[in-house]
């Protein structure tokens, strides 16, 4: 019972590690056991185990190593997203555009980030993800696709997706500035609009066309054809 006057901690993140190497776990789990926000409540050493540990028991945030024995970590993100109500996936990198980063995004993964990433980035980016959001900046998001998306099938034109026709003209404006890399403010500016506007415009896109978060838009953007690389 809380003492009268006392404040309600606020609920904790609770946040799996996974990796291969227990050094690395060790220095994460040392972070985020100094917020008063996360937990660490579990961690495992490779995929299949991270698999085991997600089915048994509850997680919010999984941080999630690429390369690892077994079951990897773009596998592993694809299982895990498949599972009913499955916990946000934050994939951890060793290099700046690694063609595994590309692949978790399209696993179901919010987002990516180099496992040299600052501390205070790296908690910032778990309550992100934790709240909804991706963490791949936008400038990142368009490198990386840039590089990859000649790899992705070729999907025809744009014009020939019928989840495209349920956006509204003003809502294919804004999905290829996102796709490109602007931000809500950027968008505003280019397009004269609010910045709370451009905000309901990528609300609604992702809601008509089932998307998780921006990434998936950017994803989405370049398998149709709306963007192209290097476009």
């Amino acid at each position: 019972m809380t003492a009268a006057g006392a404040e309600t901690p606020a609920p904790s993140i609770r946040v799996m590690l996974v990796d291969d190497q227990a050094l690395l776990r060790a220095g994460f789990r040392m972070v985020l056991a100094a917020q008063p926000d996360m937990e660490v409540v579990a961690e495992a050493g490779d995929g299949a185990e991270a698999l085991q540990v997600v089915r048994a028991q509850a997680v919010d945030v999984v941080l999630m190593d690429v390369r690892m024995p077994r079951v990897d970590g773009v596998e592993a993100t694809r299982l895990i997203h498949a599972l009913p109500d499955p916990p946000k996936v934050l994939i951890l990198t060793t290099f700046d555009l690694d063609e595994y980063a590309f692949s978790g995004l399209k696993a179901g993964a919010s987002g990516f980030m180099l496992k040299d990433v600052p501390p205070a980035d790296l908690l910032d980016a778990i309550r992100s993800v934790h709240s909804g959001d991706a963490v791949v900046a936008p400038s990142t998001t368009r490198r990386l696709l840039n590089r990859f998306a000649p790899m992705l099938p070729d999907s025809g034109k744009a014009d020939e997706h019928q989840e495209l026709e349920r956006l509204t003209g003003r809502e294919r404006e804004v999905m290829v500035l996102v796709a490109q890399g602007l931000s809500n403010g950027e968008i505003a500016a280019r397009l004269v609009l609010s910045e709370a506007t451009v905000k309901t415009h990528v609300g609604r896109i992702l809601t008509k066309l089932g998307l998780r978060d921006r990434v998936q838009v950017v994803v989405l953007a370049y398998e149709t054809g709306l963007v192209r690389a290097g476009g």
